[in-house]
This record gives structure tokens, C-alpha cells and sequence, in this order.
């Protein structure tokens, strides 16, 4: 048996699609005038006096509190049909695609939203394991229903649904910093191959 991990955005991505889906569903005109009431806290965490996670949440928090589930989903899907796609790196596809057929397991394991991904990943047949919005009544709190899956967080999630010592072969494919835990439990580490 063997497995592959795959990060998303910069890696299957040709940059991030976290600031994509938010201009798609705010409109560029509303998506400023939000980055800029949430600019104390992006200021916060380039002094690094937030994590990331804070950081994060707080952007999430200006634009889809109180949003509900059914517009979201809504959003999500038109952005995986409509932008999605054009921005992830071919060669990735293809390595996607080639674990598939070689019948491997290949998980994508994402900071960004399972909520979008999964439309993403439904399409072409692999699991997700990514960072979740809390909903309570059907509508959306702002808040992670889940900690950010980044760094340390990547491994904690993946052991969760895998156990890791049952496969023979483990490929990891990353790009950043917040991969580095994930790349370091893999027999086959790709950072920056795509």
C-alpha cells in the first residue's frame, strides 16, 4: 500500500487560492474595503503578534459571518467550475493522476477551506483533509470549526484518518514552510517539484 500527500495551494496551485475565492465571492470592490478593515490584524501578524490561525480566522470572520451554508456551497461550487481549475499547476494534475492510477492513495491535505476543496477534490477523486468553517443554523459563524491545517496541524489531522505505518511507501508534495512536518514523515518528499 502506499500514499501520497498532497499540499495545495502553491503546490497543486500556481499561487494561493484562499485570496482567489475571496475576491470571487466578494467582488474585488468589497473584498478591499474588507482587507482594509481587517488590516490591524494582517499588520498584527506580519509583526507576529498573531499566528497565523488568528490571523486568519479574523479575514474569514469580515467576510463570511452569517453567510449561509446553502450561499456558500453556492459560491464554492461556481468558484471551483469557473477559477479553480486555472490556476492549478498541470504537472500537479498529472502526478495526482498518475498516483490514482497506480492505484495509491492521495489525500490533498490544505490550510484552505475544506469547504471549497471539496468540490475540487470530488472532481477528481481523492480525499481532503483541509481547515473547516463552523456553522451553527445553517449559517456560517466566521469561526474554524477546526484548528488551521498548517505545519504541525497537517500531521496531526492526517494520523487521524491514516494509519501511517500500514503504508509501505509514503509521497509528499509540498511547498512551503507549513509543509515541512507533513514532507518529514514521507519515505518520498517533493518540495517544490511542480
Amino acid at each position: 500500500m502506499k500514499l501520497a500527500l498532497f499540499d495545495f495551494d502553491g503546490t497543486v496551485t500556481t499561487h494561493d487560492s484562499f485570496r482567489d475565492f475571496l475576491i470571487f465571492v466578494a467582488g474585488m470592490k468589497r473584498f478591499l474595503v474588507r482587507m482594509v478593515a481587517a488590516s490591524p490584524w494582517l499588520l498584527a501578524y506580519l509583526l507576529r503578534l498573531i499566528s497565523n490561525q488568528t490571523a486568519k480566522q479574523k479575514i474569514t470572520q469580515a467576510f463570511f459571518s452569517g453567510m449561509s451554508r446553502s450561499e456558500f456551497d453556492r459560491s464554492a461550487q461556481d468558484f471551483v467550475a469557473k477559477k479553480l481549475n486555472g490556476i492549478v499547476r498541470p504537472a500537479a494534475l498529472e502526478k495526482i493522476r498518475w498516483h490514482l492510477q497506480q492505484q495509491h492513495r492521495v489525500i490533498l491535505v490544505s490550510a484552505s477551506f475544506e469547504d471549497y476543496l471539496k468540490f475540487w477534490c470530488a472532481q477528481h477523486g481523492i480525499e481532503l483533509i483541509a481547515t473547516r468553517l463552523e456553522e451553527k443554523d445553517a449559517r456560517l459563524t466566521g469561526r474554524f470549526a477546526t484548528a488551521n491545517c498548517w505545519g504541525p496541524e497537517k500531521v496531526r489531522r492526517i494520523k487521524e484518518v491514516v494509519e501511517l505505518d500500514k503504508y509501505e511507501q509514503i509521497y509528499a508534495y509540498g511547498d512551503s514552510r507549513g509543509d515541512q512536518e507533513m514532507l518529514e514523515i514521507a519515505s518520498e518528499k517533493g518540495y517544490r517539484v511542480f
